[in-house]
């Protein structure tokens, strides 16, 4: 089968025949309907986020179970899954505690190797997923089964985009209705955060991005206006469309130090920031301790926006069913996995919302 797998960081994805290794006891085989690419697997590939590589690249997919291990339990033959990054054991401090998405045995679950090249070299995958290849073995913890007519590469985005925008604002930030919300970064997830501040009921949704195309389609998506922060102050924009004080709530959605300084100075008094992009393992932010207790504002990492996979999933299908989430909207360009390469170098030039693979 081919996979598109990171080699060296820095270069380019290698698009090559591998053998898929059998599941083991609790692995499950399924074949890659759709995966998004996201800027995670950049940012792997370009070594801010310093894992090792060789990895199977790919993280956010949905497809069919073709195979399952002797004690397989969770999934069937036949069914559709969505992809949860990181696997979850069910039984750790955090996952009895419902905070399943820092499982402390995920890291184990999903480290295996998981294909060989024609030089024998075994490889595993990113997020025990690897959803850049035409098929995956993963854990079983890995994937959530689900029962819609939704086509794949709409769920696909479930699978990441769409869980760690909609977690951000219901399970980090708990948006109100009312509310102002303020997006800084307008990609597929923060397109995801202000569908999930308008379904939550924030009366004001700033969308802020350079890219005039992600501005349009934050319009679309629920916003209420939009800010472009190279012609003015992001922060006092906001300010200004919130009577003077600044937003209720503030998403960074980029994982830049300026740009979570510049969430920090658009949030009024007692609000709430959360760091939804994901930084590189080396940057800093610096700030005004005194600041930091006396506007009591409440400054929270996101990470996968706290989704609880499998009791998340299915409402967020629901939300899709009824009309409520536009999951076709974000798909704005559909490609075949050769072309992979070429989609990633769209999403680091700002050109698409969301690219599918399939």
């Amino acid at each position: 089968m081919l996979a598109a797998l990171g080699l060296e960081h820095g270069h380019h994805l290698s698009v090559e025949k591998v053998d898929l290794r059998p599941p083991g006891p609790h692995d499950v085989v399924v074949r890659v309907g759709a995966s998004g690419v996201c800027h995670t697997d950049v940012a792997v590939l370009g070594g801010h986020l310093p894992l090792p590589l060789p990895l199977v690249l790919g993280h956010e997919g949905a497809g069919v179970v073709t195979e399952i291990g002797s004690a397989v339990t969770s999934v069937a033959v036949g069914d559709r899954v969505i992809g949860s990054v990181g696997a979850v054991c069910g039984t750790c401090w955090y996952c009895v505690r419902d905070m399943t998405h820092l499982c402390d045995n995920s890291l184990a679950m999903t480290s295996a190797p998981r294909v060989t090249r024609a030089d024998g070299t075994e490889v595993p995958a990113f997020a025990g997923l690897g959803t850049f290849a035409e098929a995956m073995t993963v854990h079983e913890a890995s994937v959530v089964p689900v029962t819609t007519d939704l086509p794949d590469e709409q769920l696909a985005l479930i699978g990441c985009a769409i869980t760690t925008g909609l977690g951000a604002v219901f399970n980090t930030a708990r948006v109100k209705p009312g509310s102002s919300v303020a997006v800084i970064g307008s990609g597929g997830v923060g397109q995801a955060v202000i569908q999930g501040a308008r379904i939550a009921g924030a009366a004001r949704i700033i969308a802020i991005d350079p890219l005039e195309k992600k501005r349009s389609a934050s319009l679309t998506s629920g916003a209420t206006d939009t800010i472009d922060p190279t012609a003015t102050d992001p922060a006092d924009e906001v300010r200004r469309l919130t009577g003077g004080r600044g937003a209720d709530y503030t998403f960074e959605v980029v994982g830049n130090p300026t740009t979570i300084t510049q969430a920090w100075e658009a949030t009024r008094r007692g609000g709430t920031i959360a760091l939804v992009g994901m930084p590189s393992v080396d940057a800093t932010i610096t700030m005004s301790a005194f600041q930091l207790a006396s506007d009591d504002k409440r400054l929270c990492g996101s990470l996968y926006g706290g989704t609880q996979a499998r009791r998340d999933i299915p409402l967020i299908i629901e939300l899709a069913e009824t009309g409520r989430l536009d999951l076709a909207s974000m798909v704005t360009r559909r490609v075949a996995l050769h072309e992979v390469n070429d989609a990633i170098r769209a999403l680091d030039a700002g050109e698409q919302i969301r690219t599918v693979v399939v």
